[in-house]
């Protein structure tokens, strides 16, 4: 909802305004204070998207507040939105689009290629949205609940410790997944090895480290061209230019 009306001038900030305009319209009966209301909400804003729930609460929980009688500006309104959207787009985008969703990609394209089919993108897009949304109901409930003084959660480094353990299980996933779905063929060098050692049996280990070492050095190389800011598209049609010289050269099977 909130990116859909994004903007290059002020991003993330009428769809944040119309989250709000319910809220607004219930605590503020006088249409001046509606009006002035969604002006607040009209200022730049951005985040990510899962996390802005959170926001979305304790900015709640101040406009109540503030159509009570509390002592409550716009500037103190606006800074508290302004304080929270960076810790939440740092916390969030990495999290959610840097590690669930693409472990649940994962997951889903294993189905597909074990012979499940539509199971795969079915399952994905079930469990995807399951989790984004209870996850953004009890955030937002949160945010509400305790108002600005969630703010001070930020200086107890439980931001720190999320994001330190998901890029833990980042890391233990890409693992898994090189291992489970990355694969080199190459053609059988047993026989080469056996004929300049004497042994067969080195012949079989070349050929099962090769196995092993060749998909981590294949994955660690499209990573380190991911972070030189080339495209997917270019390295994909790389590795298909790959193979077929591979192929043609005798080298891959």
């Amino acid at each position: 909802m909130e990116q859909g009306s994004w903007n290059f001038e002020r991003m993330q900030n009428l769809g944040f305004a119309y989250i709000m305009a319910p809220a607004i319209k219930r605590l503020y009966p006088d249409p001046s204070q509606r009006k002035a209301a969604m002006k607040r909400h009209l200022q730049f804003f951005n985040t990510s998207p899962i996390m802005q729930s959170l926001i979305t609460g304790v900015v709640l929980s101040m406009e109540e507040d503030r159509a009570n009688g509390a002592d409550i500006s716009d500037d103190t309104i606006n800074a508290v939105k302004t304080a929270m959207m960076g810790p939440m787009g740092g916390f969030g985008d990495p999290i959610w689009l840097g590690t669930i969703r693409p472990v649940l990609s994962a997951f889903a394209a294993s189905l597909v290629l074990s012979g499940y089919g539509i199971l795969g993108p079915i399952l994905f897009f079930i469990a995807w949205n399951i989790l984004r949304l209870v996850f953004r109901y009890f955030c937002q409930a949160a945010g509400y609940h305790h108002g600005a003084n969630i703010i001070n959660l930020f200086n107890t480094g439980i931001i720190k410790n999320v994001g330190d353990a998901t890029s833990i299980f980042g890391v233990f996933m890409m693992g898994v997944i090189v291992a489970r779905w990355v694969e080199v063929d190459f053609v059988s060098i047993s026989g080469w090895f056996s004929q300049m050692s004497g042994g067969h049996l080195i012949g079989q280990l070349a050929n099962s480290s090769i196995d092993v070492l060749a998909p981590v050095v294949l994955t660690l190389i499209c990573v380190w061209l991911i972070r030189k800011q080339v495209s997917p598209l270019w390295i994909i049609l790389g590795l298909f230019i790959l193979g077929i010289l591979g192929y043609s050269a005798g080298i891959l099977a």
